[in-house]
Parts: structure tokens; sequence; C-alpha cells
């Protein structure tokens, strides 16, 4: 049986690599997304205190009973098609600003907060 080379190792990365779905994403590489798109009003530590939060009503997502209540499947489905109370838009869509996977990536970084010390 030969044994693999350098060349052999190096094309098996390079497989492995393609097979990894390109689109991808960590909470940890949610934090540019959060940054641009929700930070503004659910702060950069998630506890909603800024003024657009605070006048939307925003979340405080470090409150560990706001954190028992919440349902990916409807975050998901909040962030993509944006929050309505009545006729008051309370947050946008972001359906024609994120991908799906950048959403769920936003919704783990989202439950991070509950275990920040």
């Amino acid at each position: 049986m030969p044994m693999k080379t350098h060349k052999h190792y190096c094309a098996g990365l390079v497989l492995a690599a393609l097979l990894i779905p390109a689109n991808w994403l960590s909470a940890a590489d949610a934090q540019p997304l959060w940054d641009k798109h929700c930070a503004a009003c659910h702060g950069k530590d998630g506890k909603g205190e800024t003024k657009m939060g605070r006048k939307a009503g925003a979340k405080d997502y470090t409150d560990p009973k706001v954190q028992a209540t919440l349902k990916d499947a409807q975050a998901f489905q909040s962030v993509k098609e944006g929050l309505k109370e009545g006729d008051k838009e309370r947050m946008k869509p972001f359906a024609e600003k994120l991908t799906d996977d950048e959403i769920k990536a936003l919704i783990a970084y989202l439950k991070a907060f509950n275990k920040a010390p």
C-alpha cells in the first residue's frame, strides 16, 4: 500500500473544504452582523438599553427568563419577516438584507447573551 504523500494530504484538505457549505456561519461569525443590523436597537450587549431599543420595546436577551421563552423558529420568523404590533412596526424585516444562514447565526449569537458572565 503506497504511503500518502503531501500532495494527497493537501488534495484531501481541499476536497473537505469544498464539502463544507460555504454559507455555514457560527455564532461568533455573527458578531459583525449583530453590530451592523441589531445593536442599534438591541445593544451590543443584548440588553436593549438603547434609545431605539427602549422606543421599540426591545427585550433584554441577557435575562434568563427572556431566553427561556425564546424559540428558534419564532425568532427566525421575526428577524426574517419583522415584527408588528397592530399598525406599528416594532422591527423591520431583514429578509432582503440577510440570508437564512445569517439569520440562524444571529439567533445563535443572541442565545449566547444568556451565557455571558
